[in-house]
């Protein structure tokens, strides 16, 4: 055996990909990619089902086919599950599958969390689901607006089962955001510099930023919500100082960016194809980007946008009105420079090409009724109307589901090799164009007639019959042509596998020759179409004459590159399969909906088990490796591994924080919100804690982070742990002194808004503390087995960013509550 053959049979060896049941235990992202694409398609399926459900019951006048219980579960359920369970995981799906090899990286990152993200999301996304069955399917729509789902109106469990469901599903994709955000600045091939980055990399980094601000506001709202359903504390209660409102605010700050998180990620899978299919480069590459980052920002201002009939201010309106108009300027710009790609090169009409000309008209059409409902007199007509419904349609199916059939049309040969039927394409295609078009389109007409949206039936003498009976045959044909398309899939891949190549002569690295570990070599980047300019590339990456054509340390290994320029920096060591990822998604599942069913002491078991899971696999990481440097090919020589800001690890944690900085903002605004509407503030009958308490709980809290800050200094000696137990001292203290200060004062969380607001902010910074007290005896344990060193101390430095951010945290949830009332008085 040569030494090139024994190379690639290490290689190999490392990054094999386990058989039989062992499959699950697999970390890779190509097999964790495909079951997340699996998965999502299958919620795709099953909320498509109760969506003919909702059609049939609809068809005509006065049907008795489901009641309106059960209308409203369907209803409910369907919504949820096409927004949480398969619009956004099938983008962060695809990204998981696609962007390493896009990358020209082995994997992304943090393999293991990829692994989490994903079977949480299945297991806890399947047995929400399952609920349907037993009747305890949320049936307040997928909104979920209080007063409707506070206890007065909806007393079981439907509700908490959405709160506590969605809630943790939602922590599954800020798990892969932050996996995708930190994979794609810091895992690129070397050469490949952000201006040569493939514009769906670029479309999924703006994505990714996106959740981690977004997200937060719903995790809070849901948060909120659960609190006053489980313990009453009333914050959309009116009577006692909430509102409802506050849930619109945090909702639809996530929910309107939320279309732009699941349209971006299309787009950028939309510039990536037309290229290959026009076989010419793609025009205004550079205006596209700004493009993707101006709808990015622009989102942000545009959630009131579902408010204009709430009473809002008119100076309010104005700018979220003009704001909702001028994000169809950068989103008109890459829907020219498509066409003009297009119209430059030579296309066929291929199955692809067809889905992306169908995309093109029905979301260009859903932009132009989006406009319409941003001027604000048209949207007090058809507020509430099924204008919206059809608006809303063409833009999330036109715009994410006709984009992701032409991906699967385009990407799915690197499976297995194997194309779809081209002939059979042209049946799905037409089936659901068409189909879509007839179920949709009347929904215009009968929104402009008065049909209310979220009714389960209506008389026979209004003039809707014939429009809705035409709208559900649209979607049954519809729903034949995802059939048909299923089938196909389903064929093709069961048929033998053969050699991928490069069926579309793509510009782009994923159609290099690929297998478990990815890259035979990771190849150096010299231009935007690195496949069309270095035809030899392909030869030379097989060859393993490019980057790390061997494992250099005996493990599963990537290069980390500078987020700019992507220069080799560091040998990134990533973790190997492990059952750890699934047993603690398997538990966090359990731990949130057994709380649901109030099967505490079991649901805490299993919240426990995965807390265990979760350090089990963190201890076996940040482990120092026994080479120092490694040749990587090239005559290049870099280290293993990296300590604090020129860590990977780092950065993740500080997107993490970000996370979490979001979160706690969104609880100060529902403090600030609930205190506006007071005329006295604090209310009669409610104290604040002495200052001299609040200072003294500071103090506490400074006093920890700065024993951390020397644990830091501290690596190699016996001090370490015992500092970062000392500071673990100093965090309970303070935590004791607030608590023990709200108790003194008497405040009541369930006597009025404000109160609660008070005591969220308080219970939030408990959470944190009860954080740091299982990961301060962590640390401690790490330095007594003699773990930490100065080439492994990225646990070290990733937890005293979360101990300095707790006090941080801490000091402003203070300030913020003492500080209101002074500005208000």
């Amino acid at each position: 055996m040569t030494a090139r053959d024994d190379d690639l049979a290490r290689l190999e060896d490392v990054w094999r990909t386990q058989r039989g049941w062992r499959f699950f235990s697999s970390v890779n992202n190509t097999n964790i990619g495909l079951l997340y694409i699996g998965t999502a398609l299958l919620f795709f399926v099953l909320a498509g089902v109760l969506g003919l459900l909702m059609r049939v019951q609809l068809a005509v006048p006065d049907n008795g086919f489901l009641g309106a219980g059960t209308y409203n579960q369907v209803f409910t359920m369907h919504g949820s599950v096409m927004m949480f369970l398969f619009a956004i995981p099938i983008v962060e799906a695809i990204a998981v599958y696609l962007l390493p090899n896009m990358l020209g990286a082995r994997d992304l990152p943090f393999p293991r969390l990829s692994a989490y993200a994903f079977w949480a999301y299945a297991i806890g996304g399947l047995a929400f689901f399952c609920t349907l069955f037993v009747g305890l399917a949320p049936d307040g729509g997928w909104f979920m607006y209080p007063p409707l789902t506070g206890l007065k109106y909806s007393p079981g469990l439907n509700a908490d089962f959405w709160l506590l469901g969605i809630g943790f599903i939602e922590i599954s994709a800020i798990a892969g955001a932050i996996e995708l955000i930190v994979g794609i600045l810091f895992t690129r091939a070397p050469g490949m510099t952000l201006g040569r980055m493939p514009v769906y990399a670029w479309a999924m980094l703006v994505v990714g930023v996106m959740i981690v601000f977004a997200f937060p506001a719903v995790i809070a709202g849901t948060a909120l919500l659960e609190l006053e359903r489980a313990f009453d504390w009333p914050f959309f209660i009116a009577d006692r100082g909430g509102d409802p409102l506050l849930w619109q605010h945090l909702f639809w700050f996530f929910g309107h960016p939320e279309v732009y998180i699941i349209f971006l990620p299309a787009a950028g899978m939309v510039s990536t194809i037309v290229p290959t299919l026009a076989g010419t480069p793609l025009v205004a590459r550079r205006a596209i980007i700004a493009a993707l980052v101006g709808v990015g920002v622009f989102s942000f201002g545009l959630w009131a946008h579902h408010m204009f009939t709430a009473g809002l201010g008119t100076l309010e309106m104005g700018f979220v009105s003009a704001a909702s108009m001028a994000v169809a300027v950068p989103t008109a710009i890459q829907v020219f420079a498509w066409i003009a790609t297009l119209w430059k090169g030579k296309v066929e009409a291929n199955a692809p090409t067809l889905f992306l000309l169908g995309f093109m008209a029905i979301f260009v059409l859903g932009g132009l009724t989006g406009v319409m409902v941003a001027v604000i007199p048209f949207d007090w007509q058809v507020h509430d109307t099924y204008f919206v419904v059809a608006h809303f349609h063409y833009v999330l199916i036109g715009g994410m589901v006709f984009p992701v059939f032409a991906a699967l049309y385009y990407w799915l040969p690197l499976v297995n090799g194997n194309r779809l039927s081209e002939g059979l394409a042209r049946w799905v295609f037409g089936l659901m164009f068409v189909g879509f078009n007839v179920a949709f389109f009347p929904m215009h007409v009968t929104g402009l007639l008065g049909m209310p949206r979220r009714v389960y039936t209506y008389a026979a003498d209004l003039g809707w019959n014939g429009l809705n009976m035409l709208s559900t045959v649209g979607a049954f044909t519809f729903a034949l042509g995802v059939l048909a398309f299923a089938w196909d899939a389903w064929r093709s891949l069961r048929r033998p596998e053969r050699a991928v190549g490069n069926p579309w002569n793509a510009p782009t690295l994923e159609w290099l020759p690929s297998e478990d570990y990815g890259n035979r070599s990771i190849p150096r980047i010299d231009s935007i179409d690195p496949l069309w300019d270095r035809p030899e590339l392909v030869r030379e990456v097989e060859a393993g004459r490019h980057y790390l054509p061997r494992t250099a340390t005996g493990a599963r290994e990537t290069i980390a590159t500078s987020p700019v320029a992507a220069t080799p920096r560091y040998v990134l060591i990533l973790p190997g399969d492990s059952w750890l990822p699934l047993i603690a998604a398997a538990g966090t599942a359990a731990f949130f909906l057994l709380l649901t069913v109030k099967l505490t002491m079991i649901a805490w078991i299993c919240g426990i088990a995965a807390i265990a899971a979760v350090l089990g696999w963190m201890w076996q990481a940040d482990r120092a490796s026994t080479v120092a440097d490694v040749d990587i090919g090239h005559g290049e020589s870099i280290p293993v591994g990296a300590t604090g800001t020129a860590s990977h690890a780092w950065w993740a944690a500080i997107v993490m924080l970000v996370v979490d900085l979001s979160i706690f903002a969104c609880f100060a605004f529902a403090y600030v919100h609930v205190t506006m509407r007071l005329t006295v503030c604090p209310p009669p009958g409610a104290t604040l804690p002495s200052q001299d308490l609040a200072l003294t709980s500071a103090g506490l809290l400074v006093l920890g982070s700065l024993l951390v800050w020397f644990a830091t200094l501290a690596v190699g000696t016996r001090r370490l742990p015992w500092l970062v137990l000392a500071a673990l001292g100093c965090v309970l203290a303070s935590c004791a002194v607030d608590v023990g200060g709200l108790l003194d004062a008497g405040l009541d969380p369930t006597a009025t808004a404000w109160a609660a607001a008070v005591a969220a902010l308080a219970s939030y910074q408990g959470l944190h503390v009860v954080t740091l007290a299982v990961l301060a005896p962590y640390l401690a344990a790490r330095a007594w087995c003699g773990l930490l060193g100065e080439r492994s101390r990225a646990s070290l430095d990733t937890i005293a960013l979360v101990w300095h951010m707790t006090t941080l945290q801490g000091i402003a949830g203070m300030l913020v509550v003492r500080l209101v009332p002074l500005l208000m008085a």
